[in-house]
């Protein structure tokens, strides 16, 4: 991994730096750390093409005033010579910007953050905070604004996973791609990264003989803490697909989802992210569908799509998908259809 700006600049020993720096990498999120690394690569490259050199800590604000200033104009209509232009070509080329576009404000916004992230760990003051970097913060994300996009290109509604479940076959592969599905749907719209590293132990099915249930604990997710984490339920078929899989693929401890090898037995290692990935797209072409409908984003979408189709309130829905914000929640809610919202038949 690129080495993070993580604190240095302390009245410490060599052996205090290190361990700090060790507490931050186990304390931040693998996926906030893929961000950091791809950030402070773009900060880097973007730095030394416009200022012929690499970050300075803490930051000068006339250079994080320049860099608010490049990235709230499109730069395809810049001049050739244009240093802006220039930078953004060579982040083209290295793969770390789409294009020359303005970029859209969360993405501005999202990399101004990271650079603020790197003050706080060097426990240095960010450029970002002065009033008129703020002031001109606000008035890129004005210029810059668009129609919002819906949160998922095609949520995965109850309708569409039925299709990708009737692909399921009984054999192996077939009853942990059914649990995969089921699970990430039902028990509000898993993540992948989140079905990926579900363990064994994570799962209590000391109630699912008498009551159906299948209780799921989430050691950590994008929006919770280790110790914060509530605890899901699983119900019906979910469940039993979920207890199927578990007792055919003789699962005591260890990795819930599992590679299967090329003669059917699962394998003892975690299936990736990747692996969700896979099995999302292939059980979309299996059912007939477009392979790019969808993503295993979709199973989160879904689930809060659906929720939405039923009538089910937002808050409810919510304590599932363990949404720390209303608006982004209530967002799904809003990609529904004016016209299959539940309040259009209020008269009827």
């Amino acid at each position: 991994m690129t080495h993070l700006p993580f604190p240095i600049r302390t009245q410490l020993s060599e052996a205090d730096q290190a361990a700090l720096t060790d507490l931050y990498v186990r304390g931040t999120p693998e996926n906030t750390l893929r961000a950091y690394e791809r950030d402070l690569l773009y900060i880097t490259l973007w730095r030394e093409m416009v200022f012929g050199a690499g970050p300075e800590w803490p930051e000068r604000e006339e250079v994080a005033l320049r860099f608010i200033l490049d990235h709230a104009r499109d730069l395809g209509t810049a001049e050739a010579a244009d240093s802006a232009r220039i930078a953004g070509e060579a982040l083209v080329d290295a793969g770390l910007r789409k294009s020359l576009a303005c970029p859209a404000p969360a993405t501005l916004d999202r990399r101004i953050a990271s650079w603020r992230a790197f003050h706080r760990m060097k426990n240095l003051p960010s450029p970002f905070e002065a009033p008129m970097l703020r002031q001109a913060r606000a008035k890129a994300r004005r210029v810059a604004a668009r129609p919002r996009a819906p949160k998922s290109n095609k949520p995965i509604t109850r309708d569409v996973l039925e299709q990708m479940l009737a692909t399921c076959g009984r054999d192996l592969r077939g009853m942990r791609d059914r649990a995969v599905l089921m699970l990430g749907w039902a028990s509000g719209g898993r993540r992948r990264s989140e079905l990926s590293s579900l363990q064994r132990e994570d799962l209590s099915l000391e109630e699912f003989e008498e009551t159906g249930l299948i209780w799921i604990h989430l050691l950590e997710t994008k929006t919770t803490r280790r110790d914060a984490t509530p605890r899901l339920v699983l119900k019906g078929r979910a469940a039993r697909a979920v207890a199927r899989w578990i007792e055919a693929a003789e699962i005591a401890d260890g990795p819930l989802f599992r590679p299967i090898s090329k003669s059917g037995r699962p394998l003892p290692r975690r299936l990736s992210p990747d692996g969700i990935y896979q099995i999302v797209k292939r059980r979309l072409v299996l059912a007939s569908l477009p392979e790019d409908m969808a993503s295993p984003h979709g199973l989160r979408s879904g689930f809060l799509t659906q929720a939405a189709l039923d009538g089910a309130p937002v808050q409810a829905a919510m304590r599932l998908s363990l949404h720390r914000s209303m608006a982004q929640a209530q967002r799904y809610y809003d990609d529904v259809d004016i016209a299959e919202n539940p309040a259009t038949d209020l008269l009827e």
